[in-house]
């Protein structure tokens, strides 16, 4: 089914969301609910469908033109399509890079729009941003170098020709700008205290991918980041309102991300001693699984 899909998809314009919106969500699921040996040839299927990637290139760059809705806040339909296309392209960045499969078509993303969806919120419903994450992470695992994608939106000549104070510091971060890693830094944070349980998953995942990038990129501003006073109060924000525990899955992993990079202004002994109390006196049995998941994780970097 996934050839004669993927190639309907391609016959389709961005507006035709009737047709578009469960095809999409159809090769999406094809990818990530079958088997290995079947995985590989779906990514080969999809990837050689040329008509298919210049379909959501167009469907990607809808996402510029998206203003919100005038009625009551909910799911458009073009909003359910634009999650469906950054879904799909995020897991084909994931998995033809896992099996190194052959591209026949790039897509071409300006990243400067695409962290903009992210800091300018413009009342976007939360699955979109988190699809928009979801590309994002996918993007800086891969160091941004993906066959699939081409990042454009930096004036690299520019640059060349009239180097700034902060023109080395920007390099290593290339393509990402200082300024664009600490305005998304900022809005993942104003994005948490939402506290919308998929939406924060998505925040704290995105946060430590970013870190991560940074640290190998340059350890001065990964550090620089995971030092900032602010995390200390969003952490306790998270914690206050009616669930007063540590053991959330959220502030389980940010804690675990202050702890690996050294972050002792943020997260002290106390804050640590009384998780590792908590944990003990919890039913760990009962513990949903995210929150195992995040405690594990936590347990074994302290």
């Amino acid at each position: 089914l996934l050839f004669p899909v993927s190639n309907l998809c391609g016959k389709c314009r961005p507006r035709d969301t009737d047709l578009l919106q469960p095809s999409l969500n159809f090769l999406y699921w094809s990818l990530h609910q079958t088997t290995p040996c079947s995985q590989q040839r779906a990514v080969a299927v999809l990837l050689s469908n040329v008509s298919l990637l210049e379909l959501l290139q167009k469907v990607l760059e809808c996402t510029w033109l998206w203003s919100p809705p005038s009625g009551p806040a909910c799911l458009s339909s073009e909003s359910a399509l634009l999650c469906s296309g950054w879904l799909l392209v995020a897991s084909l960045l994931l998995y033809q890079h896992r099996y190194n499969t052959e591209v026949h078509q790039t897509l071409s993303l300006d990243l400067t729009e695409v962290l903009n969806a992210v800091i300018f919120r413009n009342k976007k419903p939360i699955l979109l941003l988190v699809s928009i994450m979801q590309f994002l992470r996918a993007a800086l695992r891969q160091n941004f170098s993906s066959s699939l994608l081409v990042i454009v939106g930096q004036d690299t000549a520019q640059s060349a020709t009239q180097p700034q104070p902060s023109s080395l510091q920007d390099a290593a971060l290339h393509p990402l700008a200082t300024q664009q890693v600490f305005s998304l830094v900022v809005s993942l944070q104003n994005l948490l205290v939402h506290k919308d349980l998929l939406l924060s998953q998505a925040v704290v995942a995105c946060l430590e991918t970013l870190v991560e990038y940074l640290y190998v990129k340059n350890q001065d501003v990964a550090l620089h980041v995971t030092s900032q006073p602010w995390h200390r109060f969003l952490l306790f924000t998270l914690l206050s309102g009616g669930q007063k525990s540590f053991l959330q899955p959220e502030v389980l992993r940010l804690m675990t991300l202050f702890v690996r990079y050294q972050s002792s202004n943020i997260i002290s002994q106390k804050e640590i001693s009384q998780t590792v109390q908590e944990a003990a006196e919890a039913n760990l049995a009962e513990l949903p699984e995210a929150t195992s998941c995040a405690l594990h994780l936590f347990l074994s970097q302290v």
